[in-house]
C-alpha cells in the first residue's frame, strides 16, 4: 500500500506526518521541521518512498492538531498525543520498548537515557536507548527530545537544527507546564 503524507503549519515551521491507507489507521511517521516546506516534502518522499501527499483523513487530521497544540505551547498534557494511533511495525522490540516508556514522559519533564535503560532493566544500556531515539520515525509525538544526557545535558538530536530544537522544544514544553525547564518531576 503506497504511503501517504500531509505538510502543515506549525509555530516551529511547516511539519509532517505519514500513514498507509486511505483512512489513516495508524501513522507510520512524523518529521519536524526542515529548512523549508520544499526541503520537508523531499524528505518524507526519502523516508517514505513513492508517497503521496494529500489531505489527511480524520484521525491524521487530529494527530496533526495536537502536534500544532504541543508546539504552540498550548497543552500542559501529553494525553492528547498518546491517543494518536502509530504504526510501529517497522521497530525492533527495544526500540518499540524505549520509545514506549518515552511517550510517557510528561510535558515539561525529562529523562536520561540512562533512567530509560533501568526502567527496561538493562541500567547498561544507555547507549542502545540514544540510539532508539535517534531512530525514533515519530517525533514530536514521541517526545525524543524529552531524553537527555547523563546529568541532564540535552545532548543528540537528530531533527533538523538538533539540539537548538530540542531546546526549543524544552522551553516551549516548561512554559505550557508552568515550570521551569529545571523544575523536573521523577517518572520512574
Amino acid at each position: 500500500m503506497t504511503p501517504r503524507f500531509a505538510v502543515f503549519a506549525t509555530a516551529l515551521g511547516d511539519c509532517a506526518v505519514a500513514w498507509r491507507g486511505e483512512a489513516g489507521e495508524g501513522l507510520i511517521g512524523s518529521q519536524l521541521p526542515a529548512a523549508d516546506a520544499g526541503a520537508l516534502r523531499a524528505l518524507m518522499r526519502e523516508r517514505f518512498g513513492d508517497a503521496l501527499e494529500v489531505p489527511p483523513p480524520a484521525p491524521v487530521q487530529a494527530a496533526i492538531a495536537a502536534v500544532q497544540r504541543l508546539l504552540a505551547g498550548q497543552t500542559a498534557d501529553h494525553g492528547e498525543l498518546l491517543a494518536v494511533r502509530l504504526d510501529d511495525r517497522s521497530l525492533s522490540g527495544f526500540e518499540r520498548q524505549a520509545l514506549q516508556l518515552t511517550r510517557h514522559i510528561p510535558v515539561g519533564q525529562t529523562r536520561s537515557y540512562g533512567e530509560i535503560a533501568a526502567a527496561l532493566g538493562d541500567a547498561g544500556a544507555a547507549r542502545a536507548v540514544g540510539r532508539a531515539e535517534g531512530r525514533n520515525p515519530f517525533a514530536p509525538i514521541v517526545p525524543c527530545h524529552r531524553v537527555m544526557g547523563a546529568g541532564g545535558d540535552p545532548t543528540g538530536f537528530s531533527a533538523p537544527g538538533g539540539v537548538d530544537t530540542k531546546r526549543r522544544l524544552l522551553l516551549i514544553e516548561a512554559r505550557a507546564a508552568g515550570q521551569l525547564a529545571g523544575d523536573q518531576r521523577p517518572l520512574f
